[in-house]
């Protein structure tokens, strides 16, 4: 009896550390799984923001390469637009202006 009981307590222990080695690789496998799907989603991450900083960025360039045109255009739109006027005005005062020279010119006081 002696000699069943202990070939039944090391076919226990045999059945005890295969039942462990299939649980440490069944965590094995759910961590490495785990490490992965994390790995997927920082790369997803990553991309995104990645994604988002090039935008922003592309914006910015956009706007600032589009404010200096439009600048120099609005400038040259309000320095047009300001000699036009400046233009009317003399054409508006000139005959007075030539009157009051005429007007001095002619006359002498003693």
């Amino acid at each position: 009896m002696d000699a069943s009981r202990r070939q039944s307590g090391i076919q226990q222990l045999l059945a005890a550390e295969q039942e462990a080695q299939q649980i440490v690789n069944a965590a094995r496998a759910a961590k490495s799984a785990q490490l992965r799907q994390a790995k997927e989603e920082a790369e997803r991450e990553i991309a995104e923001y990645k994604q988002q900083m090039e935008a922003e960025f592309q914006r910015k360039v956009a706007e600032s390469s589009g404010d200096s045109g439009a600048n120099v255009k609005r400038l040259e739109q309000e320095t047009a637009a300001k000699i036009e006027q400046l233009n009317q005005q003399a054409a508006s005062i000139s005959p007075e202006v030539i009157q009051m020279l005429l007007r001095h010119v002619t006359t002498v006081k003693n």
